[in-house]
């Protein structure tokens, strides 16, 4: 796993060593974002961006960091027209019939499904049905939330 860096190594980078990248987005997309922004009182969308990213690295630091046996809860929100996403979110949960204990599963709109998994077992394991989820397309989000399991 390559090195990650801390909190204060990206702000300092943020400061002295900036950098331009462009990325295409849905416009869909875009507007939320911008509106997210003008309601939080960012004044940039590159402000807004530098927030993500840093919440994007804690998230991903502490992911990286969860070990021995946990209990979980998995939230996936998925575009159910997307073909073969749900066959694939299925087979997903098939291969760690041992690992999720229950799932709920809702329809918040004509397209868009929630559910959510309740998981046991060891942190690779939990970590590595979440991040498979991450990986299909079609899924919007995906979050994970653990707890260690005491004695």
């Amino acid at each position: 796993m390559p090195d990650l860096l801390s909190d204060q190594e990206v702000e300092e980078l943020q400061e002295h060593d900036l950098s331009r990248i462009g990325v295409s987005l849905p416009s869909n997309l875009l507007n939320s974002f911008d509106q997210i922004l003008k309601t939080r009182g960012y004044s940039s969308r590159s402000e807004g961006i530098r927030d993500a990213i840093r919440s994007y690295i804690r998230y991903y630091k502490w992911m990286a960091d969860i070990n021995g046996p946990r209990q979980g809860v998995i939230t996936i929100v998925y575009d159910h027209h997307q073909r073969g996403l749900i066959a694939s979110i299925t087979d997903i949960q098939h291969d760690y019939m041992g690992l999720i204990q229950a799932s709920l599963h809702s329809h918040v709109s004509h397209s868009r499904c929630v559910e959510v998994l309740l998981v046991r077992g060891e942190a690779k394991e939990v970590k590595e049905v979440a991040e498979r989820l991450m990986a299909q397309k079609g899924v919007e989000t995906v979050k994970l939330t653990t707890i260690p399991l005491e004695g």
